[in-house]
Protein backbone atom coordinates (compact mmCIF):
# COMPACT_ATOMS: atom_id res chain seq x y z
CA UNK A 1 0.00 0.00 0.00
CA UNK A 2 1.18 3.51 -1.40
CA UNK A 3 2.15 6.17 1.62
CA UNK A 4 -1.17 8.20 -0.14
CA UNK A 5 -3.18 5.25 0.01
CA UNK A 6 -2.24 4.90 3.66
CA UNK A 7 -2.80 7.65 4.70
CA UNK A 8 -6.25 8.65 3.06
CA UNK A 9 -7.47 5.17 5.02
CA UNK A 10 -6.04 6.33 7.93
CA UNK A 11 -7.93 10.11 7.54
CA UNK A 12 -11.46 7.45 6.52
CA UNK A 13 -10.90 5.81 10.22
CA UNK A 14 -10.69 8.63 12.22
CA UNK A 15 -13.92 10.53 10.43
CA UNK A 16 -15.52 7.10 11.21
CA UNK A 17 -14.00 6.94 14.94
CA UNK A 18 -15.06 10.83 15.81
CA UNK A 19 -18.99 9.96 13.81
CA UNK A 20 -19.44 7.22 16.18
CA UNK A 21 -18.31 8.86 19.38
CA UNK A 22 -20.26 11.67 18.65
CA UNK A 23 -23.26 9.24 17.99
CA UNK A 24 -22.53 7.71 20.93
CA UNK A 25 -22.65 11.08 22.97
CA UNK A 26 -25.39 12.20 21.04
CA UNK A 27 -27.24 9.24 22.65
CA UNK A 28 -26.48 10.37 26.41
CA UNK A 29 -28.33 12.87 28.26
CA UNK A 30 -26.83 15.84 29.36
CA UNK A 31 -26.55 16.40 33.16
CA UNK A 32 -24.41 19.02 34.76
CA UNK A 33 -23.86 18.73 38.34
CA UNK A 34 -22.44 21.93 40.25
CA UNK A 35 -20.57 22.04 42.99
CA UNK A 36 -19.10 24.39 45.34
CA UNK A 37 -15.06 24.01 45.28
CA UNK A 38 -12.33 21.73 44.98
CA UNK A 39 -12.18 19.41 48.37
CA UNK A 40 -11.92 15.90 49.49
CA UNK A 41 -15.51 14.81 49.42
CA UNK A 42 -16.13 15.01 45.88
CA UNK A 43 -13.87 12.40 45.18
CA UNK A 44 -16.91 9.71 44.56
CA UNK A 45 -18.76 12.35 42.28
CA UNK A 46 -14.80 12.68 40.19
CA UNK A 47 -14.27 8.75 40.70
CA UNK A 48 -17.86 8.00 38.85
CA UNK A 49 -16.89 10.13 36.19
CA UNK A 50 -13.54 8.64 35.24
CA UNK A 51 -14.87 5.14 35.69
CA UNK A 52 -17.56 5.71 33.26
CA UNK A 53 -20.39 4.97 35.44
CA UNK A 54 -22.35 7.95 34.92
CA UNK A 55 -21.76 6.99 30.82
CA UNK A 56 -22.94 3.81 31.54
CA UNK A 57 -26.13 4.98 33.09
CA UNK A 58 -26.78 6.47 29.64
CA UNK A 59 -25.41 9.81 31.27
CA UNK A 60 -23.07 13.08 29.51
CA UNK A 61 -21.82 14.69 32.87
CA UNK A 62 -20.45 18.00 33.08
CA UNK A 63 -19.09 19.05 36.30
CA UNK A 64 -18.91 22.70 36.99
CA UNK A 65 -17.33 24.39 39.86
CA UNK A 66 -18.81 27.67 41.24
CA UNK A 67 -17.47 28.46 44.75
CA UNK A 68 -20.30 30.31 45.70
CA UNK A 69 -23.65 28.26 47.64
CA UNK A 70 -25.69 31.37 46.33
CA UNK A 71 -24.97 31.03 42.79
CA UNK A 72 -25.16 27.45 42.89
CA UNK A 73 -28.98 27.97 44.00
CA UNK A 74 -29.46 30.66 41.56
CA UNK A 75 -28.37 28.27 39.04
CA UNK A 76 -30.63 25.02 39.78
CA UNK A 77 -33.37 27.72 39.98
CA UNK A 78 -33.05 28.89 36.50
CA UNK A 79 -32.22 25.72 34.77
CA UNK A 80 -28.75 25.69 33.55
CA UNK A 81 -27.83 22.96 36.31
CA UNK A 82 -29.94 19.98 37.04
CA UNK A 83 -28.30 18.84 40.41
CA UNK A 84 -25.98 20.07 43.11
CA UNK A 85 -23.52 18.99 45.47
CA UNK A 86 -23.44 21.60 47.63
CA UNK A 87 -24.21 22.63 51.08
CA UNK A 88 -27.94 22.47 53.07
CA UNK A 89 -28.62 25.67 54.32
CA UNK A 90 -30.09 27.44 51.37
CA UNK A 91 -31.93 24.06 50.69
CA UNK A 92 -33.68 24.05 54.08
CA UNK A 93 -34.78 27.52 54.46
CA UNK A 94 -35.99 27.13 50.72
CA UNK A 95 -37.81 24.35 51.68
CA UNK A 96 -39.56 26.26 54.85
CA UNK A 97 -40.80 29.06 52.66
CA UNK A 98 -42.40 26.39 50.44
CA UNK A 99 -39.83 26.95 47.61
CA UNK A 100 -38.83 24.53 45.33
CA UNK A 101 -35.70 23.06 46.25
CA UNK A 102 -35.25 19.87 47.90
CA UNK A 103 -32.02 17.54 49.24
CA UNK A 104 -32.42 13.86 47.67
CA UNK A 105 -29.62 12.27 49.28
CA UNK A 106 -26.52 13.17 51.70
CA UNK A 107 -22.50 13.70 51.01
CA UNK A 108 -20.36 14.76 53.19
CA UNK A 109 -22.16 14.18 56.95
CA UNK A 110 -19.11 15.06 59.03
CA UNK A 111 -16.67 17.80 59.04
CA UNK A 112 -13.55 17.24 57.37
CA UNK A 113 -12.18 21.46 58.34
CA UNK A 114 -9.46 22.46 60.76
CA UNK A 115 -8.68 26.01 61.95
CA UNK A 116 -5.79 27.42 59.89
CA UNK A 117 -4.86 30.81 60.78
CA UNK A 118 -1.05 32.72 60.20
CA UNK A 119 1.65 31.58 62.03
CA UNK A 120 1.75 34.58 63.78
CA UNK A 121 -1.04 33.54 66.10
CA UNK A 122 0.30 31.19 68.56
CA UNK A 123 -2.55 31.33 70.87
CA UNK A 124 -6.51 31.56 70.52
CA UNK A 125 -6.27 34.83 72.55
CA UNK A 126 -4.29 36.05 69.81
CA UNK A 127 -6.62 35.98 67.22
CA UNK A 128 -8.89 39.12 68.55
CA UNK A 129 -8.96 41.28 66.00
CA UNK A 130 -8.37 38.70 63.35
CA UNK A 131 -10.29 37.90 60.01
CA UNK A 132 -11.93 34.89 59.19
CA UNK A 133 -12.46 33.99 55.51
CA UNK A 134 -15.97 31.90 54.92
CA UNK A 135 -17.44 30.19 52.30
CA UNK A 136 -20.80 32.47 52.45
CA UNK A 137 -23.02 34.42 55.26
CA UNK A 138 -25.24 32.43 54.73
CA UNK A 139 -23.77 29.15 55.42
CA UNK A 140 -21.87 26.48 57.46
CA UNK A 141 -18.57 27.84 57.82
CA UNK A 142 -19.78 31.39 59.20
CA UNK A 143 -22.20 29.87 62.23
CA UNK A 144 -18.82 27.11 62.61
CA UNK A 145 -16.59 29.96 63.02
CA UNK A 146 -18.44 31.88 65.23
CA UNK A 147 -18.67 28.53 67.15
CA UNK A 148 -14.56 28.06 67.35
CA UNK A 149 -14.50 31.68 68.38
CA UNK A 150 -17.28 31.29 71.22
CA UNK A 151 -15.16 27.96 72.52
CA UNK A 152 -11.89 29.57 72.76
CA UNK A 153 -13.72 32.81 74.13
CA UNK A 154 -13.32 35.09 71.60
CA UNK A 155 -16.79 37.58 71.84
CA UNK A 156 -18.60 38.37 68.36
CA UNK A 157 -16.94 42.31 68.25
CA UNK A 158 -13.88 40.95 69.00
CA UNK A 159 -12.87 39.26 65.08
CA UNK A 160 -14.03 39.68 61.47
CA UNK A 161 -15.55 37.38 59.55
CA UNK A 162 -15.39 38.07 55.60
CA UNK A 163 -17.34 36.53 52.81
CA UNK A 164 -14.33 34.99 50.18
CA UNK A 165 -15.20 31.78 49.13
CA UNK A 166 -14.87 27.83 49.22
CA UNK A 167 -11.69 26.03 50.71
CA UNK A 168 -8.82 26.50 47.51
CA UNK A 169 -10.06 30.39 48.08
CA UNK A 170 -9.19 30.57 51.13
CA UNK A 171 -6.11 28.97 50.97
CA UNK A 172 -5.02 31.24 48.36
CA UNK A 173 -6.12 34.03 50.31
CA UNK A 174 -4.15 32.77 53.60
CA UNK A 175 -0.64 32.29 51.69
CA UNK A 176 -1.19 36.45 50.35
CA UNK A 177 -2.18 37.29 53.45
CA UNK A 178 -5.56 38.81 52.73
CA UNK A 179 -7.13 36.76 55.72
CA UNK A 180 -5.82 36.02 58.69
CA UNK A 181 -7.89 32.35 59.20
CA UNK A 182 -10.41 30.35 57.88
CA UNK A 183 -11.69 26.57 58.16
CA UNK A 184 -9.90 24.35 55.70
CA UNK A 185 -10.20 20.49 55.14
CA UNK A 186 -7.65 18.00 54.39
CA UNK A 187 -5.57 17.83 52.22
CA UNK A 188 -4.86 21.87 52.34
CA UNK A 189 -5.00 21.80 55.84
CA UNK A 190 -1.69 19.69 55.76
CA UNK A 191 -0.21 21.58 53.33
CA UNK A 192 -1.13 24.49 55.59
CA UNK A 193 0.92 22.74 58.33
CA UNK A 194 4.09 21.99 55.67
CA UNK A 195 4.11 25.73 54.89
CA UNK A 196 4.24 27.01 59.49
CA UNK A 197 0.82 28.00 59.03
CA UNK A 198 -1.05 27.14 62.76
CA UNK A 199 -3.54 24.42 62.82
CA UNK A 200 -5.65 25.22 66.20
CA UNK A 201 -7.55 21.73 65.46
CA UNK A 202 -10.86 19.89 63.94
CA UNK A 203 -13.66 21.79 64.13
CA UNK A 204 -15.68 18.27 64.43
CA UNK A 205 -14.20 18.46 68.23
CA UNK A 206 -16.76 21.33 68.41
CA UNK A 207 -19.64 20.03 66.44
CA UNK A 208 -19.47 16.47 65.33
CA UNK A 209 -22.46 16.16 63.84
CA UNK A 210 -22.90 18.14 60.52
CA UNK A 211 -24.47 17.73 57.02
CA UNK A 212 -21.89 19.79 55.36
CA UNK A 213 -23.09 18.74 51.50
CA UNK A 214 -26.22 16.91 50.09
CA UNK A 215 -27.49 16.44 46.89
CA UNK A 216 -29.89 19.29 45.89
CA UNK A 217 -32.31 19.55 42.91
CA UNK A 218 -35.33 21.72 41.55
CA UNK A 219 -37.93 19.18 42.82
CA UNK A 220 -40.39 19.92 39.83
CA UNK A 221 -37.76 19.05 36.95
CA UNK A 222 -36.88 15.87 39.25
CA UNK A 223 -39.74 14.68 39.04
CA UNK A 224 -40.01 15.47 35.53
CA UNK A 225 -36.79 13.51 34.74
CA UNK A 226 -37.31 10.67 37.63
CA UNK A 227 -35.19 8.33 35.58
CA UNK A 228 -32.08 10.55 34.94
CA UNK A 229 -32.06 11.54 38.51
CA UNK A 230 -31.79 7.62 40.25
CA UNK A 231 -29.38 6.82 37.24
CA UNK A 232 -26.87 9.87 38.29
CA UNK A 233 -27.14 8.96 42.17
CA UNK A 234 -26.36 4.83 40.82
CA UNK A 235 -23.42 6.25 39.19
CA UNK A 236 -22.22 8.18 42.51
CA UNK A 237 -23.27 4.87 44.52
CA UNK A 238 -20.66 3.33 42.11
CA UNK A 239 -18.39 5.81 42.14
CA UNK A 240 -18.47 5.58 46.35
CA UNK A 241 -18.22 1.75 45.82
CA UNK A 242 -14.94 2.14 43.64
CA UNK A 243 -13.27 4.32 46.28
CA UNK A 244 -13.39 1.67 49.17
CA UNK A 245 -12.44 -1.01 46.76
CA UNK A 246 -9.73 0.71 44.91
CA UNK A 247 -8.51 2.99 46.93
CA UNK A 248 -4.96 3.79 44.94
CA UNK A 249 -7.26 5.01 41.84
CA UNK A 250 -9.49 6.98 44.13
CA UNK A 251 -6.01 8.89 45.36
CA UNK A 252 -4.68 9.47 41.77
CA UNK A 253 -8.03 10.97 40.56
CA UNK A 254 -8.69 12.80 43.42
CA UNK A 255 -4.59 14.20 43.64
CA UNK A 256 -5.53 15.83 40.12
CA UNK A 257 -8.77 17.78 40.99
CA UNK A 258 -7.35 18.65 44.63
CA UNK A 259 -3.98 19.90 42.48
CA UNK A 260 -1.95 18.31 45.39
CA UNK A 261 0.44 15.62 45.14
CA UNK A 262 -0.75 11.75 45.33
CA UNK A 263 0.80 11.32 48.82
CA UNK A 264 -1.32 13.84 50.39
CA UNK A 265 -4.79 12.85 48.52
CA UNK A 266 -3.76 9.40 49.88
CA UNK A 267 -3.77 10.67 53.19
CA UNK A 268 -6.96 13.06 52.97
CA UNK A 269 -9.25 9.62 51.75
CA UNK A 270 -7.75 7.47 54.76
CA UNK A 271 -8.65 10.38 56.89
CA UNK A 272 -12.47 10.85 55.43
CA UNK A 273 -12.55 6.93 56.22
CA UNK A 274 -11.32 7.41 59.68
CA UNK A 275 -13.23 9.75 60.45
CA UNK A 276 -15.95 8.53 58.97
CA UNK A 277 -16.81 12.14 57.14
CA UNK A 278 -18.53 10.93 53.82
CA UNK A 279 -21.65 8.97 53.79
CA UNK A 280 -20.96 6.28 51.65
CA UNK A 281 -24.64 4.98 51.16
CA UNK A 282 -25.56 8.51 49.93
CA UNK A 283 -28.07 8.63 53.20
CA UNK A 284 -28.68 11.97 54.53
CA UNK A 285 -27.70 12.34 58.29
CA UNK A 286 -30.41 13.54 60.52
CA UNK A 287 -28.32 14.35 63.59
CA UNK A 288 -26.52 16.52 60.74
CA UNK A 289 -29.18 17.65 59.32
CA UNK A 290 -30.92 18.47 62.79
CA UNK A 291 -27.66 20.35 63.89
CA UNK A 292 -27.84 22.69 60.19
CA UNK A 293 -30.93 23.60 61.06
CA UNK A 294 -30.56 24.64 64.87
CA UNK A 295 -27.97 26.92 62.95
CA UNK A 296 -30.33 28.65 60.70
CA UNK A 297 -33.24 29.40 64.21
CA UNK A 298 -29.65 30.77 65.85
CA UNK A 299 -28.23 33.14 62.85
CA UNK A 300 -32.31 34.41 62.07
CA UNK A 301 -32.68 32.45 59.22
CA UNK A 302 -35.67 30.83 60.27
CA UNK A 303 -38.11 31.66 62.85
CA UNK A 304 -37.66 30.47 66.20
CA UNK A 305 -39.66 27.21 67.48
CA UNK A 306 -39.79 26.60 63.95
CA UNK A 307 -39.97 22.15 64.14
CA UNK A 308 -37.70 20.36 62.48
CA UNK A 309 -39.23 18.36 59.49
CA UNK A 310 -37.48 15.65 57.44
CA UNK A 311 -40.01 15.27 54.76
CA UNK A 312 -40.15 19.06 54.37
CA UNK A 313 -36.31 19.06 53.34
CA UNK A 314 -35.72 15.63 52.00
CA UNK A 315 -37.11 13.60 49.18
CA UNK A 316 -35.77 10.20 49.82
CA UNK A 317 -37.97 8.83 46.55
CA UNK A 318 -35.08 9.09 44.59
CA UNK A 319 -32.50 7.65 46.23
CA UNK A 320 -34.87 4.69 47.31
CA UNK A 321 -35.12 3.98 43.72
CA UNK A 322 -31.62 3.97 42.68
CA UNK A 323 -31.17 1.39 45.55
CA UNK A 324 -33.99 -0.71 44.52
CA UNK A 325 -32.20 -0.65 41.01
CA UNK A 326 -29.15 -1.97 41.75
CA UNK A 327 -30.21 -3.79 44.95
CA UNK A 328 -28.11 -1.77 47.58
CA UNK A 329 -31.02 -1.84 49.95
Amino acid sequence: MSFRNFFSLFILLCAIGSTWANDVSGDLEKLKIAIVSRTVFYAPLWVARDSGFFTQQGINVEIEVFDSAEKITEALKSGSVQIAISTPEGVVVDAYRNGPIRIIAGNAKRLPHFLIAQSNYKTTAQLRGANFGVLSMNEGTTYLVRQFAQSVGLKPEEYKITQVGGAPTRWRLLQEGKIDAGLQPFPLSYEAEAKGFKNFGAIAHIVPDWQFTSVNVLQDWANQNRALVANALIALMKGSKTMQANPALAAKISARELHTTIELATRALEDTQKMDILSFDWSVSEPGLQRVFQSLIETQQLKPNTPFLVNKIIDETFLNQARDTEGYR
